[in-house]
């Protein structure tokens, strides 16, 4: 006998489980993970709609209980059965519950109701409709009169204009329907947050000779039996939109769909623009500032097949398709594709997983690709394609790296260097366009001397101490805390402390230095509200400013022609975070910074305004050396044992009532080291989060690392039935993130 697991409806927190049932003989061929299938539920037996989660051969209570499932539904839910095999698979690979999965990857679940429009027809011929009107018109009924007339003349009339325009009630419309004289029609109105009004059909600029032989290498992979995923490293103004266009259409050719993934809101525009102006109507997006009634509409436009191609971020990864083709994933070393709640999935691997399941091809593109993606490149299970010329031979930018020690040293105390200074100066004259980045999202909170530009970093894990209200310096990696300096312990200066500059100071500086200079500003604050992005970005475009100020979203993917100067402003801000990966944020930020200059017909420059000019992460970005790069961050990571070098397992605890966390932590540490003996697991903490307390709530976290993933697993599955026995951990919230 064979027993399923069945998760009844996701939709319901108190049904947060999954329940056995028998698998009668007929179906055991047929049943399979995944499957959605009809079962007899609660007292009343009545039929629902369920979803294997799990087979075995044994039941977990006494068989003779237990209730069989009634049947398999339709080949029509393939799509769905295979997305929940993707929760399966998620929920093994990252913990988290079944139900957090299942809601992960079927995200539009809950009722909403469709948005309709109401038409007015005529139910009778038009020479009855014309007898009754002119009985109506000696009648003092004068709004009906209005309504037949009008329908006489439209033959098919909207609800709402009837109701404003000709002042006729609902129940003159419902008289009328009684009477058999007209009827009400529903048609479902598309919601779609996407203005496509202004975008023209374009022709497909011709590849160039680098770029047809980088489709061509990544077709012939297509061929084989079964595809690797293709890492397009390409340099920042290298055309690899195009590219992945080519491959869309070759994909659509063959029947199949696409997904287009984008790591930031703000990208939305000109992406959709782009991918709409090739294939038109073909083309949908997602993103989270769209209503719950948006997404809904375009998932289900996707599931009927009216949609070949979905943009959007990683929530798109779970588009309904039921041919998928190809996997999109652009920018693929942005932070934004890893998930921060649980289930705490990686797009990339994600991504993975659903083209091996679904027969599909993935293709990942970035200018600076994450170590993980490289490094499986390097190790083929990756295929390698590189772009290294810009589009139409441009030349990449000229880049300045300035010492701000020297500047200080000097007697500039501005946020903006000489150097700068002078080319905003230049660029303002010649009416050209100039974009200043400051790194500034996350990364307050590091101590630096403005003298010689040392930072106050941790002696046990190379990172930089974070400060705190209390006047204390902590690492969030393994809690190793001393008191905030006064002096520079380097150099004895007395400037010592956390950067303090935001992008309004910085626009009142532009303004206040150049008067008369337009700017804009894109921040959290400014891209509140639906359709900030595209607003702000739109009037880039037009030119209705000079300069753009902004943090990270204003760096990654934009093509402004006519930007000739880009200004990082403080690049140590990233390069100093209290993160293992600073140095390659720090590297793919800058290149990407320095990429948004030069794209049209005039050269770019880029400045580059640091107090640690000789860093290799700078120094790497500076002539767009990713290979330089790549070695050196690699030899780091190997010596302290940091992804990808090895894995690393976060475990997460939180809870309202600190000493109850203090003490849950410590027990698990100790559980951890009785269950593993072995000296090759590194266990570090139990330590605050970087953010120890978000409302009213502590949070700590404990690390390990380990060359083999499989063994992180091994040890979490354990920890998970550990934790579920023990009551003392009823109110600890943890969570696992593998990295």
């Amino acid at each position: 006998m064979i027993y399923a697991d069945i998760i009844i409806d996701i939709s319901s927190d108190k049904l947060d489980r999954s329940f056995q049932y028998c698998v009668p003989a007929h179906l055991e061929q047929e049943i399979k993970l995944g499957m959605v299938v009809s079962i007899p539920f609660g007292n009343s037996n009545q039929l629902r709609k369920g979803y294997v989660t799990g087979l075995s051969q044994e039941a977990k209570v006494d068989p003779s209980i237990l209730k069989e499932i009634a049947g398999c539904c339709s080949a029509e839910e393939t799509t769905e059965s295979r997305l929940i095999a993707l929760a399966a698979w998620m929920k093994e690979n990252y913990g988290s519950t079944m139900i957090q999965a299942l809601k992960t990857v079927l995200p539009i679940k809950e009722k909403i109701r469709a948005k309709e429009k109401r038409y007015l027809s005529l139910s009778i011929s038009e020479e009855k409709a014309a007898e009754i009107l002119a009985q109506l018109e000696k009648t003092r009924f004068k709004a009906r009169t209005r309504l037949l007339r009008e329908l006489l003349q439209e033959k098919r009339l909207d609800y709402t204009t009837a109701s404003r325009e000709l002042g006729v009630a609902a129940s003159v419309v419902k008289k009328l329907e009684e009477q058999g004289i007209l009827h009400i029609e529903y048609d479902e109105v598309q919601r779609n947050s996407l203005n496509t009004g202004d975008i023209q059909k374009e022709e497909p600029l011709p590849l160039t000779t680098e770029q047809e032989s980088a489709v061509q290498c990544i077709l012939e992979e297509w061929k084989s039996a079964k595809p690797r995923p293709v890492l397009l490293e390409g340099v920042t103004g290298s055309g690899k939109t195009q590219v992945y266009m080519k491959l869309i259409e070759e994909t659509l050719n063959r029947g199949e769909q696409a997904i287009v993934l984008i790591p930031e809101i703000a990208l939305t525009y000109q992406t959709v623009r782009r991918f709409y102006a090739r294939f038109g109507e073909k083309v949908s997006v997602i993103n989270s500032r769209q209503s719950q009634g948006e997404r809904y509409d375009q998932f289900k436009r996707a599931r009927k097949g009216e949609v070949q191609v979905m943009v959007g971020p990683r929530s798109a990864l779970f588009t309904p398709f039921s041919r998928l083709g190809l996997i999109v994933i652009d920018e693929e070393h942005e932070p934004s594709y890893k998930s921060e709640n649980s289930p705490r999935y990686h797009a990339r691997e994600t991504a993975v997983k659903r083209a091996e399941l679904e027969h599909a091809r993935v293709v990942l593109g970035s200018a600076t690709p994450s170590l993980e993606a490289y490094s499986r490149a390097v190790s083929d299970e990756y295929v390698l394609v590189k772009l290294k010329a810009r589009y139409g031979e441009r030349p990449m930018p000229k880049v300045s790296i300035v010492d701000l020690r020297e500047e200080l040293k000097a007697g500039n105390r501005s946020i903006l260097s000489r150097e700068l200074w002078g080319g905003i100066e230049r660029r303002l004259e010649s009416r050209e366009q100039i974009m200043l980045f400051l790194n500034r999202r996350g990364y307050a909170g590091f101590v630096s001397c403005r003298s010689c530009g040392h930072v106050m970093k941790c002696p046990h894990c190379d990172i930089s101490l974070s400060e705190h209200n209390n006047g204390r310096l902590i690492c969030h990696y393994c809690g190793y805390e001393t008191k905030k300096p006064q002096v520079c312990p380097e150099c004895g200066s007395p400037y010592i402390g956390g950067f303090k500059a935001g992008t309004q100071q910085i626009e009142k500086v532009v303004q206040d230095t150049f008067p008369g200079v337009r700017t804009l500003r894109m921040d959290f604050d400014t891209t509140r509200n639906k359709g900030s992005y595209e607003k702000i970005l739109a009037s880039f475009a037009a030119h209705e400013a000079d300069v753009l100020i902004g943090t990270q979203m204003i760096v990654k993917g934009h093509d402004f022609p006519d930007v000739t100067l880009v200004g990082v402003i403080a690049a140590d801000l990233s390069l100093n975070a209290d993160d293992y990966r600073c140095g390659e944020r720090t590297f793919q930020l800058l290149c990407q910074a320095v990429g948004r200059c030069g794209r049209g017909k005039k050269p770019g420059e880029a400045v580059i305004q640091t107090y640690h000019p000789d860093h290799y992460s700078i120094q790497a970005a500076a002539v767009q050396d990713y290979e330089a790069f790549y070695e050196e961050e690699m030899s780091y990571r190997e010596l302290m044992d940091y992804p990808p070098a090895a894995h690393m397992m976060a475990v997460l605890g939180s809870c309202p009532e600190e000493e109850l966390l203090i003490q849950a932590m410590h027990y698990l540490q100790l559980y951890i080291n009785r269950i593993y003996k072995k000296k090759d697991l590194h266990v570090i903490g139990p330590a605050y989060a970087s953010v120890g307390k978000v409302k009213d709530i502590y949070r700590q976290v404990i690390y390990l690392k380990h060359e083999d993933y499989g063994t992180l697993v091994r040890i979490r599955d354990q920890m998970e039935k550990y934790i579920e026995i023990n009551s003392g951990f009823r109110k600890i919230y943890i969570q696992f993130d593998f990295s």
